[in-house]
């Protein structure tokens, strides 16, 4: 064999070797990304279920659905603020995380989130809200009780509004003023046939929830066109059950049923008056954002 045939056959070789070595290192990143990955989306490292006001309907059905499935994950009471946080703050990470949430939301315009499936059904059924108001306001203030027994949106409705007021320095109200302009024929329809008054002082309760904010704020302009001075309250969902069955309030518009809401309906429906849904098609649940292999609370950790 020649010399220049031998170093054609080393200079091969070494060629040969080369790419195996690029390729087994290109094979281990790719392993250590996928391995990365999916240790960022691993269900086995969820510890908790982030959620919002202790006392909730919401977080009464999600301890059912912790207890039902057997869940070995601590429930973690917070509020719709903090809780959002820890979502966005996964969400940028692409950590694992399970938060309870509800449509209509604007984070479902915002991330690309999943509702969990509920096999066993302890989260219950789609979600219809409610407007409740106390006995003898029909008699007392009756165009605010027609009108809010008027008042019907759509969940489409709503997220127009929450999309534009998720962040801090957007006031609800401005976005509902805008909101009503722009639905002009809506909220007439709301109104038609109802008699305007004068110097009348309508009282309504809210919770700290965007979705309680959008409603309220929507409902006040209404009734301020027809003449009513409309006084906002924002109170504990506990507070404002009691508030209303008491009568120092006139109405509210959040009772989530028949699931969220249910606990604080059982023990106060026969001292309220219910006035049916405002708004139907509303679901609360367990959340994950979309890049979590999971589709079922059964695959979520267990005892």
């Amino acid at each position: 064999m020649t010399l220049f045939s031998k170093k054609w056959i080393v200079i091969v070789n070494v060629s040969v070797i080369l790419i195996l070595a690029g390729c087994q290192n290109e094979a281990s990143e790719a392993e250590s990304n996928n391995t990365d990955e999916a240790n960022s989306n691993n269900v086995a490292d969820i510890e908790e279920i982030v959620g919002i006001d202790p006392g909730s309907g919401t977080m009464d059905i999600a301890e059912n659905a912790v207890e039902g499935y057997d869940l070995d994950l601590d429930l973690t009471p917070s509020s719709e603020g903090p809780m959002l946080a820890t979502l966005d703050e996964a969400i940028k990470n692409e950590e694992p995380i399970v938060v309870t949430l509800w449509q209509p939301h604007w984070a479902f315009e915002e991330y690309d989130l999943k509702f969990l499936d509920d096999p066993q059904g302890h989260l219950g059924e789609s979600e219809k809200i409610h407007t409740l108001v106390r006995e003898g306001l029909e008699d007392e203030k009756n165009s605010a009780y027609e009108f809010l027994d008027n008042f019907k949106w759509k969940p489409e409705d709503m997220n127009k509004i929450l999309s534009e007021t998720k962040d801090d320095d957007v006031e609800a109200s401005e976005v509902a003023k805008k909101w009503v302009e722009n639905n002009r024929d809506k909220v007439d329809d709301w109104k038609e046939g109802i008699a305007p008054v004068e110097d009348e002082t309508v009282e309504l309760a809210y919770v700290n929830w965007s979705s309680a904010a959008a409603s309220i704020n929507v409902v006040k302009i209404a009734l301020e066109e027809l003449g009513y001075d409309v006084e906002l309250n924002m109170v504990d969902m506990g507070i404002a059950w009691q508030s209303l069955a008491d009568g120092s309030i006139d109405g509210m518009l959040m009772a989530w049923l028949p699931s969220g809401s249910d606990a604080y309906y059982k023990e106060y429906k026969d001292e309220i008056v219910d006035l049916g849904p405002n708004l139907e098609g509303a679901r609360q649940g367990f959340v994950v954002p979309e890049y979590m292999d999971i589709d079922s609370i059964e695959e979520l950790p267990t005892k």
